[in-house]
């Protein structure tokens, strides 16, 4: 068992390096960590003619975006290739970034997308059976369900140009009574700043965030909406997650009543007695309720057991993890 994985620059991408990592050790597999850059992706493209090589075991390729499927072709897979690969496309929303003579040459078995609506796209661009597998967090290991959150309102990344200055939003929380924290601290280590972040989130009632659709950015798709680690994240720390959430079939499945705070607009004054009527009316029983949630439906472990049956893969060790979670659920 192989997992290849692209490391995108940037600590927005961390969420998905801690999840390759739990996800390689729970597999047992062997984890190949590799450059993203443009120049060793367009080598690669060099060998995308050559014809498929069947080896033994299975290799997942992990890809930021769709171009990085490019980093199966390793010196190991063209010289002895394997039984079984698969893709699991993060950032599935750039179909004009598809590979596609790459991918209609037979090198993957199956494509996985974390965009339900893009199912029926990339399976008919490739040719590659694709399914759904959606985002995650690490609840089991890094989620809370604390009781005592000292902080109403946590900043969690990117924000609309209303909400962007964090000096600015404290004030206006200090005038409704609101305790307000900014951006958490950075990290270098993904996994370190993931513990960060989540500890961060533990310690809020309601973590603010926004869809792209009304809070863009140079790196996020124009049109498309989609759902990310910050609606995740917050939710398994026990968080609610107060903000615009995008309008996706992924937001639809995986955000229940509750977890969420919708407001009608980036309005940072209309927003804020919003959030301060939800705080007045907050309870310890809202972050472990939101807690038990992610167990059941969140945690990345059952994105790791749906991959594995899809691709007949045992582990003893997600196994068990499972069970721990299948445990953790509440009754009814």
């Amino acid at each position: 068992m192989r997992v290849i994985f692209g490391i995108p620059r940037g600590i927005g991408w961390h969420p998905i390096t801690h999840m390759v990592r739990l996800l390689a050790r729970l597999l047992d597999a062997e984890l190949l960590e590799v450059s993203v850059t443009r120049g060793v992706v367009r080598r690669r493209q060099l060998f995308a003619v050559t014809p498929r090589r069947r080896g033994g075991g299975t290799c997942i390729v992990i890809a930021a975006e769709p171009r990085h499927l490019l980093l199966l072709l390793n010196h190991d897979y063209l010289f002895r290739g394997h039984a079984t690969v698969a893709g699991w496309v993060i950032d599935s929303f750039w179909t004009d970034r598809i590979p596609r003579a790459f991918l209609s040459r037979g090198h993957f078995d199956r494509l996985f997308v974390t965009d339900r609506e893009l199912v029926e796209v990339w399976q008919a661009e490739t040719g590659v059976r694709t399914s759904w597998l959606p985002w995650g967090s690490d609840a089991l290991s890094l989620g809370s369900e604390r009781a005592e959150r000292p902080i109403d309102l946590q900043r969690l990344g990117r924000q609309p140009p209303a909400w962007d200055d964090d000096g600015a939003t404290r004030i206006a929380c200090e005038r409704l009574g609101l305790r307000f924290a900014g951006r958490p601290p950075v990290r270098h280590e993904a996994s370190d700043n993931q513990r960060v972040v989540m500890k961060s989130l533990s310690e809020a009632k309601f973590a603010l965030a926004f869809s792209n659709a009304v809070s863009g950015a140079d790196y996020t798709h124009p049109t498309r909406e989609y759902l990310t680690a910050r609606w995740t994240d917050a939710i398994s720390s026990g968080a609610t997650v107060a903000g615009v959430a995008p309008r996706v079939a992924a937001a639809k499945d995986l955000l229940r009543s509750g977890t969420t705070l919708e407001l009608d607009n980036t309005d940072l004054e209309s927003g804020l007695e919003r959030i301060a009527e939800a705080v007045a009316a907050w309870s310890p029983e809202h972050a472990a309720a939101n807690h038990r949630f992610a167990l059941e439906r969140l945690d990345w472990r059952w994105r790791f057991h749906d991959l594995a049956t899809a691709l007949g893969v045992q582990s003893p060790r997600l196994d068990a993890e499972i069970e721990v979670l299948r445990a953790a659920r509440p009754l009814g």
